[in-house]
């Protein structure tokens, strides 16, 4: 099996639109910066066609509980409510309201731009735009891929979450996304990252990949695994990455394990990227 090529991809754009239901008009993007404490919410155009949704826990944290609660009144279906209520850790709490708001919200702008349209369960002339409060998330319940988030329209999502921010992607086809923080590496990881690349290889991906930061080449794998639904179930070992483009495309090559878990025709027609933007690193990994 060939193993994948990260394509070549144009970086995230901002897409501006109207503020969402619920939310402060600030939350509009107006340029400037992606990962931004003090903005709500950012829904924008990723590579490969596919809507990313930045939420700010930072953001949620400093608001009132009235605040809070009349944000899960506004966007969670009552199911999701009655799980919220069971989460008593208030961190917990925030990343998991967090990355329900970037899901929906992703979703819907999703859905509308690329034509979409129509609530879940709506037809014909009463099918209408839908709401974050139609989408409801779930998640793969048993299995290899147990864990990864679904929704219940026709799109495919990816998730990630990492101090102040959640991150989410949607697509019509499977999509994987990791984000980290800056943050040292615990020692056995970082001697596992640092054997990427080659700063003195004559092709200028090595070369480029060999300057990649390690919480970058990390979110590479995980963005890897996620795509293909299994997340660190499977070792990230499982991922080798072999160079990393100018454009922010990466490529990588499946370690044996990874090989006979994924069909050919999964494996084909990759795109991938990855960039650090704000202090974050961003990876995404998606099928064209």
């Amino acid at each position: 099996m060939a193993a994948p090529a990260g394509a070549a991809a144009a970086p995230v754009t901002p897409a501006v639109q109207g503020a969402p239901p619920g939310l402060p008009q600030h939350a509009v993007f107006a340029g400037g910066r992606l990962f931004d404490a003090a903005r709500p919410l950012h829904t924008g155009r990723a590579p490969g066609a596919r809507t990313l949704s930045v939420v700010s826990i930072a953001w949620l944290r400093a608001q009132p509980p009235s605040v809070r609660a009349a944000l899960e009144r506004r966007h969670l279906s009552p199911a999701e409510a009655e799980f919220a209520e069971t989460l008593q850790l208030p961190k917990r709490r925030l990343e998991w309201l967090a990355g329900r708001l970037a899901l929906k919200h992703g979703v819907c702008s999703h859905r509308r731009v690329h034509g979409a349209g129509g609530a879940p369960g709506g037809h014909g002339a009463h099918a209408r735009t839908p709401l974050p409060r139609d989408i409801q998330v779930s998640a793969v319940r048993d299995g290899l891929r147990a864990g990864k988030p679904t929704v219940n329209a026709p799109v495919e999502v990816g998730l990630s979450h990492s101090a102040d921010f959640a991150v989410a992607v949607s697509g019509q086809a499977p999509v994987g996304v990791d984000l980290e923080h800056s943050r040292d590496m615990p020692p056995m990881l970082a001697r596992l990252l640092a054997g990427d690349g080659d700063a003195a290889a004559r092709t200028p991906g090595r070369r480029r990949l060999a300057a990649m930061p390690l919480p970058l080449r990390w979110a590479c794998r995980e963005a890897v695994l996620k795509h293909f639904g299994f997340g660190l179930r499977v070792d990230p070992c499982e991922v080798a990455l072999t160079e990393w483009d100018a454009d922010g495309g990466f490529h990588w090559r499946y370690g044996p394990q990874l090989r006979r878990l994924v069909s050919p025709a999964d494996a084909r027609g990759l795109g991938s990227w990855a960039r650090e933007i704000d202090g974050y690193f961003l990876a995404l990994v998606w099928k064209w």
